[in-house]
């Protein structure tokens, strides 16, 4: 009733997993992911004990077939399960119990396994595979989401389409730095569930990822009193306390008068706030230029 892919990044630095099901709040059972260590997903008639097991297993210092093959033996309801398992070393395993509901079926690579039950067919797995072989230049969350939604679009599961979810883990990658928690999104029930996830992964970008230096505006003085007027034209007492207000803070250096400001945020704040200055450019061009000439 699902279809998934388990990773780690080309870097060994990210684990994740994607997955989609016509079923309710996939997320919430299918995947697990811990940084250093691995990840896995487990559906069909999934075993959600396998989570920790397989993470515990993993940590102790078992290959993903050596944890998977232990899972199975100790299961007796092995023949209903599915899973997929990558290893802090990239190694791969996926299991398809004889029991799992046609389409079933899996496929490993260096660094993935990806697999599926009650499928339209094989194609969505194939389609997966491709799709993650073919976007080794595409940031890891984004290629997980773009080898899943491949399989979505070739059939995914052949009841239809209810829920997905993206979990990626990195050291030292959650909010503020305390976990490892890099990504982790659901959609649980919604007629469009992979459209609506890329969508949150957008806004997830924007709210907690950080700004990278090519998309730093320097704060010049001209700038932090335009950044100040445009915030109190909205309500607000500064510039930080918008930012704040927001919340803006990944993406806009932290004092009380920032070096550098994010070119979004500052195409936001100036459409938000109006056009105080007449024949003012469009605001992300705008933003942009002065991205572009503060590097130069």
């Amino acid at each position: 009733m699902t279809f998934s892919i388990v990773a780690r990044s080309e870097d060994g630095e990210s684990w994740g997993v994607a997955v989609a099901s016509k079923f309710l709040a996939v997320g919430s059972a299918v995947p697990a992911a811990v940084a250093g260590v691995g990840a896995i997903a487990t559906q069909a008639d999934a075993n959600v004990a396998w989570k920790g097991l397989a993470l515990a297993l993993l940590d102790e210092g078992a290959t993903a077939g050596v944890a998977l093959q232990h899972l199975l033996e100790e299961d007796e309801g092995r023949d209903d399960r599915q899973a997929g398992i990558v290893d802090a070393e990239g190694n791969a395993a996926s299991h398809t119990g004889a029991n799992c509901f046609d389409w079933a079926g899996g496929s490993t690579g260096p660094g993935y396994a990806a697999q599926g039950n009650i499928l339209t067919g094989p194609e969505v797995v194939e389609a997966m595979e491709r799709a993650w072989l073919e976007g080794v230049d595409l940031p890891f969350g984004r290629r997980l989401l773009g080898a899943l939604a491949a399989g979505a679009q070739a059939g995914g599961d052949r009841r239809g389409r209810q829920s997905a979810a993206l979990l990626v883990v990195r050291d030292g990658a959650g909010y503020g730095g305390r976990d490892d928690l890099a990504i982790d999104l659901r959609v649980d029930d919604h007629p469009e569930p992979l459209p609506e996830l890329a969508r949150l992964l957008d806004l997830h970008d924007l709210f907690l990822t950080a700004s990278t230096e090519a998309e730093r505006v320097p704060v010049t003085d001209e700038l932090a009193r335009e950044l100040d007027e445009r915030a109190q034209a909205l309500g607000y007492e500064h510039f930080t306390a918008w930012v704040g207000s927001e919340n803006y803070e990944m993406r806009v250096a932290p004092a009380p008068r920032p070096e550098w400001v994010d070119v979004q945020v500052l195409a936001i704040l100036r459409a938000d706030s109006g056009d105080l200055s007449p024949g003012t450019a469009d605001a992300r061009e705008q933003a942009e230029t002065e991205s572009e000439e503060g590097r130069a």
